[in-house]
């Protein structure tokens, strides 16, 4: 961090900022919208783009944003750029082809759409910081070999629970402690949530019943440790995860032994423990020496010790994120290699034949975490690719749908991504 701010500092005297072209004027856009128009020192929004113009130019507004100007292809986007206005487009490949942006932030949360602005990012040297944990969690690890072909960065964000685990991970890890569990803390869950039970909430806080829906049924939490799962080449212990309830996230320790992590680390989720919120991550030490220390300074007697984070705020940290994928071309949050987890739609209810599944926060299907050496030879569908698939036959309630199950809808480019990601890695394993 201390070298980021530094960088970026030095970037604001030299009159050099970052450009960022932003994809989507969502909940989450907004706030990173306002970040960018603060503004963060060393970085500028420059471009956004979105389906509706009006919103788009509500959330400049909001902001107290500079002059905005509409634009339709890439060579307007960057004329607009170089006059000092922010461009604002209908057209996010207008955005991806422009030659005065720097990176690209994708916050729509639709796959489809995500997996086409990545590849056109790729296509143009464009870096990607994707703030879609549901195209990441479904072909993360493909995009991210596709994007390494193109010589540039995709990443998963700062501040998301995956960035804040990730970021621990990697931090016990420099202290010489050996990472063996990371994961979310979650206030509650109840996987038969829909967009009706959630509508009230949903419009306290300004947000979506769909969106709000995923969060409270578990599909969201599934994606996010399938994205840290990914990135620090974790698997889990069971489908779905032990989600213990704790009253406080030190708790966990008493769940676990050194012997649970003997073959490899995990992911894991709290629920219901203060502080709240945040990620944790365990690491293992047995030097007698450190253990003293440890138990001195209040972490207990080890081998196991906890580490956490009481908050995440990626409303603010992705711009942390744009500056290491920018300026040092560190990856805060990406798959390792071969994908460890996968996020399979399990039903909500008995699904029958001919009904055509609503997807990501619906009424059909919620998501689960589940290790890829399985979910890819049962041949589970993803929760990723649910929505628009068509039953074939009878589904009952809390049973993992199948490729067999489902009628795929026809020409979608995330279905190619994931049979190329299945293919890629087929004689991986994903055990070790």
């Amino acid at each position: 961090m201390l070298i980021v701010d530094t960088k970026l500092k030095e970037l604001e005297r030299q009159g050099k900022p970052i450009r960022v072209g932003m994809i989507g004027a969502g909940y989450m856009a907004r706030g990173f919208i306002s970040q960018l128009l603060s503004p963060v020192k060393g970085m500028r929004l420059v471009a956004l783009s979105n389906r509706t113009l009006d919103r788009a130019e509500q959330r400049l507004a909001e902001a107290g944003g500079p002059p905005s100007c509409r634009v339709g292809n890439a060579a307007e986007v960057d004329q607009a750029i170089r006059a000092g206005k922010l461009a604002i487009s209908e057209d996010p490949f207008a955005l991806c082809e422009a030659e005065q942006i720097d990176i690209l932030v994708e916050s729509t949360g639709a796959v489809e759409f995500g997996a086409q602005v990545a590849l056109r990012a790729f296509a143009h040297g464009k870096d990607l910081l994707m703030v879609n944990a549901e195209l990441d969690a479904t072909v993360g690890p493909l995009l991210k070999r596709r994007a390494a072909r193109a010589g540039v960065i995709v990443s998963n964000t700062d501040g998301d629970e995956p960035g804040v685990a990730m970021n621990l991970v990697r931090f016990v890890d420099t202290l010489g402690y050996r990472p063996v569990m990371a994961g979310n803390i979650k206030g509650f869950y109840n996987p038969y949530r829909n967009p009706e039970t959630q509508a009230e909430f949903a419009a306290k806080v300004n947000q979506g019943p769909r969106m709000i829906t995923s969060f409270a049924d578990g599909t969201k939490l599934s994606m996010e440790t399938t994205i840290l799962a990914n990135a620090a080449g974790f698997r889990v212990a069971k489908r779905g995860m032990h989600g213990h309830k704790c009253a406080h996230v030190k708790e966990i320790l008493q769940h676990f032994t050194a012997a649970d992590f003997h073959d490899h680390g995990l992911v894991e989720f709290v629920l219901g423990a203060e502080p709240g919120t945040g990620a944790f991550v365990v690491g293992y030490n047995e030097n007698p020496i450190q253990q003293e220390y440890m138990r001195y300074f209040k972490m207990g007697d080890g081998p196991l010790y906890l580490f956490y984070t009481p908050y995440h705020l990626p409303q603010l940290e992705f711009a942390i994120s744009i500056a290491r994928i920018v300026l040092f071309r560190d990856a805060p949050v990406t798959p390792i290699g071969p994908p460890m987890c996968d996020v399979v739609a399990v039903a909500k209810r008995d699904l029958r034949p001919g009904e055509v599944l609503d997807g990501i926060g619906g009424f059909d299907c919620y998501g689960m975490i589940e290790n890829a050496d399985v979910s890819v030879p049962q041949e589970l569908l993803p929760m990723g690719l649910a929505e628009g698939c068509t039953l074939l036959r009878e589904v009952a309630k809390d049973q993992a749908v199948s490729y067999a199950d489902v009628t795929l809808p026809p020409g979608r480019l995330c279905d190619q991504l994931r049979a190329e990601q299945c293919a890629m890695f087929s004689t991986v394993n994903t055990t070790v």
